[in-house]
């Protein structure tokens, strides 16, 4: 694989990361209102059991979010290592010739 599409597959991943963040996010937002719903609902196996499940989410969300942060990181570092912004504009070029 060429060095740049090396680095445009680390930029996907980075925004499928994102993504992952995102959803996880979603997911706790949801839970949290379910949890509210349930004061006026009082079922203490429902509070008992979306606890653990609000507690599980966010431990996963935090390790998703490390992950992201140590990927987009490394997909930084081998941008700027391998002058991916100049890759890109001879990769231009050879197309517009091409056309």
């Amino acid at each position: 694989m060429d060095k740049l599409k090396k680095y445009e597959l680390m930029e996907k991943v980075v925004r499928q990361l994102e993504d992952v963040k995102n959803s996880q996010q979603a997911i706790i937002e949801k839970i949290g209102k379910i949890e509210v719903d349930n004061f006026d609902l009082g079922d203490t196996r429902l509070e008992k059991n979306l606890a653990d499940i609000h507690q599980r989410t966010a431990d996963n969300l935090d390790s998703i979010a490390d992950q992201l942060e140590y990927f987009a990181d490394k997909t930084e570092d081998y941008g700027d290592k391998n002058n991916v912004e100049k890759l890109r504009e001879q990769r231009d070029i050879e197309e517009a010739r091409n056309e």
